[in-house]
């Protein structure tokens, strides 16, 4: 068993590979306030994985914390903040949410369709 997790291994790369998500990937490696890290998390791996894959809260938690669980509902509540501004698209089973509406169980986080790569 490794060390990091997928999700950093994943932040990591996009880190390092100075494209789209980079400075977010910087800012979620660093000793910043969980918040920030979180937030920068959640936009570093949506957009690197692009329009046309998702994440997870959980990944973004588990990006920036071995300790992730206790940051989840933190995690889901700024992938809604980050809705609300249109910066990323929040989905479940393949629809997209209303991030001022009420919904509960699992949601995937993504660029919104109209976001150029």
């Amino acid at each position: 068993m490794t060390d990091r997790s997928a999700p950093r291994r994943e932040l990591e790369r996009i880190r390092d590979g100075g494209g789209p998500g980079a400075d977010q990937g910087r800012v979620a490696l660093t000793a910043g306030t969980a918040e920030d890290r979180l937030r920068a998390a959640i936009l570093a791996l949506a957009t690197g994985r692009g329009v046309n894959s998702s994440t997870c809260p959980s990944d973004a938690a588990r990006a920036v914390s071995a300790e992730w669980r206790p940051l989840l509902p933190q995690a889901r509540e700024l992938a809604r903040s980050l809705a609300r501004t249109g910066r990323v698209e929040l989905t479940q089973r393949g629809h997209t949410l209303d991030p001022d509406g009420e919904w509960r169980g699992p949601i995937r986080i993504r660029l919104p369709r109209s976001a150029s790569e």
